[in-house]
């Protein structure tokens, strides 16, 4: 029989909130002590899925470094705000980097990359783990066309398409983030669905 019992549990964890994810909340709980260390791991823990989300979305790597510490700095100012009764944590960090994503598109123009120049400079965030130089250069052709057709939606598309291909957010999570209703982001996925079974039909061979 397990020695566990209630008794053992910090009392922030005896009743966790609906999304609350026990080793998130113990280092959202070590930060708001003013635990500097609980910082550094919970950016640790989740900063390269959030430069990669920034990277899909904005196609520039200073870019998408500069949104990323910006969304840290954001999320860290009013960690004592997020609310786990509404959302994971992890739904609240991507609405945030989203957010700063729109801003920074707001403020600049990025041109879209084209198959060629993403063929030439290698560039490719959707492996888990951040790939090194010579990794990126061994994307197959196909797999450079899907990316360069993902990059070629409409803003809104794309996001959900990367939210949903290379994230794995359920329409639910992707509705929290993107704040849009469910049935929308369903929705929004069918268009980008099938804008991208179109591209791809005329630049991929059977």
């Amino acid at each position: 029989m397990s020695n566990f019992s209630e008794q053992t549990l910090q009392p922030w964890q005896a009743d966790l909130p609906t999304y609350a994810d026990p080793q998130s909340q113990a280092l959202i709980q070590r930060c708001l002590a003013g635990e500097d260390a609980a910082y550094v791991t919970l950016y640790n823990e989740y900063g390269g899925m959030i430069y990669r989300l920034c990277m899909s979305l904005l196609q520039n790597r200073e870019d998408a470094e500069e949104v990323l510490q910006d969304s840290f700095e954001y999320a860290f100012r009013r960690l004592d705000q997020y609310d786990a009764n509404k959302s994971a944590f992890k739904t609240w960090l991507y609405r945030i980097a989203v957010s700063r994503c729109h801003n920074k598109r707001r403020r600049k123009w990025l041109p879209t990359f084209s198959l060629s120049q993403l063929i030439n400079q290698g560039q490719d965030v959707t492996d888990i783990e951040a790939p090194s130089p010579a990794e990126m250069m061994q994307l197959t052709e196909k797999q450079q066309v899907v990316w360069a057709a993902i990059q070629a939606l409409s803003d809104k598309l794309r996001e959900t398409a990367v939210l949903r291909y290379y994230e794995g957010f359920s329409f639910v999570e992707i509705g929290q983030i993107l704040g849009i209703p469910t049935k929308t982001a369903e929705s929004r996925m069918r268009l980008a669905h099938n804008a991208l079974r179109k591209a791809l039909a005329e630049q991929i061979e059977p």
